[in-house]
């Protein structure tokens, strides 16, 4: 219930895909509940450099709460389809296996999976391996299909996961680093960088790579958050190496390899790598790497061409235990760890969401659903996704739907209107709600225009357009 303002039930402290889940999941009931990020949008942290992947389920034993976790979160994305605005497609997930010891292996996966409960599951021979995917090497032995694996573009589920909740009631402050957590009676009081203060009843960190900081700041449990970076490479939407299933390579002990997987929006990601860092910033790539994902990638689809390659990029991985650490904190009152929290975490999110629910009810937060709980957001056109007398539909009422600022993904003007209008003013915001700058030209043609559209929109001057918040600034050494 409201308690004022300032005041709310539930503080959960990290925006990306765990904290967007739980944020929606309790809107759902009359509670008062802030959502907070230290970054300048939700998902600039971990899950805006995601593979993108529903998992299948077979790659960990069901012991393992994120395996649990992970069947349960699969199963949850149809309905989440319905209720919200993001692309999503069940496209299936090959295993491939080039040698005798891999078959193996894939035996051993195939087993985990049945016994797991994985709809579908099916040992494959060479024959049936290129069946599904035509694309993949034809010195393939054989390897595991499984049906239920899709794609999902990462930051537009964050984007409508927090447009959900916001519409349920849930604030959302974002540039809020946390920097102390103060326990009064049976209330935390949370003080950012900048000097604003929430006051909650119970938090939830969810803060991802810095999970490890915020646990200290709340006097909770000491644990160290180990960065491991993926770099990735983007082909083209036009190369023909191009899958239609997700194709992983036979598992290492320390990552499941580096994967070539066909976006959900029609680009080609391949990778990651798996490199142990002790800097949470370092998001550099680099050539060997690059030569290292081609190398892997071209094992399994031998077409695969260097010259598709359009832009590059890393993530980072807060890994911690084998495990995901999700429980209530045995030493700071009322505060929820949810910690490294890598993959399959996107898959998982959803059923993390149920899971911090049920923890906090326990831990004694009254739930009572709300009689207003409207779980569908309203779906906006996307221009690229149009036949042409459709777009002549859109353009009669609002003339802007037929400026294409974005040519390489055909984004309209309106589209980036619709992005500002919603919160999303830097370059990075609009790039992931639209996908505007995503194209083979990465922005060269479109970036002067987005800028003005913000500028136009927000009343911003150019000093303070920036590519991500913070220091970075786009146009700051102009005269």
């Amino acid at each position: 219930m409201k308690t004022g303002s300032g005041r709310y039930d539930v503080c959960i402290v990290g925006a990306g895909v765990c904290g967007a889940n739980i944020a929606r999941r309790l809107s759902a009931y009359d509670l008062d509940v802030v959502l907070v990020d230290k970054e300048s949008d939700v998902s600039f942290g971990v899950s805006k450099a995601n593979s993108g992947i529903v998992h299948g389920g077979f790659h960990h034993n069901k012991k393992h709460l994120k395996a649990r976790l992970e069947l349960q979160g699969a199963m949850m994305f149809d309905r989440l389809k319905q209720e919200l605005d993001f692309p999503f497609r069940r496209c299936g997930i090959v295993v491939a296996a080039m040698h005798e010891d891999e078959m193996r292996a894939i035996e051993q996966l195939y087993m985990q999976g049945v016994d797991n409960g994985v709809i579908g599951i099916e040992m494959c021979s060479r024959e049936r391996m290129l069946e599904l995917e035509p694309k993949i090497n034809p010195d393939t032995l054989g390897g595991l299909w499984v049906p239920g694996g899709g794609i999902v573009e990462p930051y537009r589920f964050v984007f409508s996961l927090v447009e959900s909740a916001k519409k349920n009631g849930v604030e959302i402050l974002t540039d809020f680093e946390l920097c102390a957590a103060l326990r009064a009676g049976d209330e935390w009081t949370l003080r950012a960088k900048d000097g604003r203060t929430v006051k909650a009843r119970y938090a939830v960190n969810a803060a991802g790579l810095f999970a490890d900081e915020v646990s200290a700041i709340f006097g909770a449990e000491e644990f160290t958050i180990k960065p491991r970076k993926g770099e990735y490479y983007l082909l083209d939407r036009m190369t023909k190496a191009r899958p239609d299933r997700v194709v992983f390579p036979v598992p290492t002990n320390i990552s499941k390899g580096m994967l070539v997987i066909p976006t959900v929006e029609g680009t080609v990601l391949i990778g990651p790598t798996a490199e142990a860092l002790d800097d949470k910033t370092d998001l550099a790539t680099t050539r060997e790497q690059l030569e290292k994902i081609l190398s892997s990638a071209r094992t399994m689809i031998p077409s695969i061409s260097e010259y598709d390659v359009i832009t590059s990029f890393a993530g980072l991985r807060p890994t911690l235990d084998e495990d995901f650490y999700i429980a209530m904190s045995q030493k700071a009152p009322d505060l929820v760890q949810v910690a490294g929290i890598q993959s399959p975490g996107l898959t998982a999110s959803p059923a993390i969401g149920e899971y911090v629910k049920d923890l906090l009810k326990k831990a004694g937060l009254r739930l009572r659903e709300k009689v207003d709980y409207d779980p569908f957001v309203g779906k906006r056109p996307h221009v690229k996704d149009l036949s042409p007398y459709e777009v002549d539909e859109l353009a009669a009422a609002d003339p802007a739907y037929a400026n294409m600022v974005c040519r390489c993904e055909k984004v309209s003007e309106a589209e980036i209107v619709a992005a500002v209008r919603a919160g999303h003013t830097t370059l990075d915001g609009v790039k992931y709600f639209t996908r505007a700058q995503m194209g083979r030209c990465q922005g060269g043609f479109c970036t002067y225009k987005i800028i003005k559209i913000i500028m136009r929109e927000t009343g911003l001057s150019w000093q303070d357009i920036s590519k991500n918040g913070g220091e970075s600034r786009m146009l700051k050494d102009a005269l």
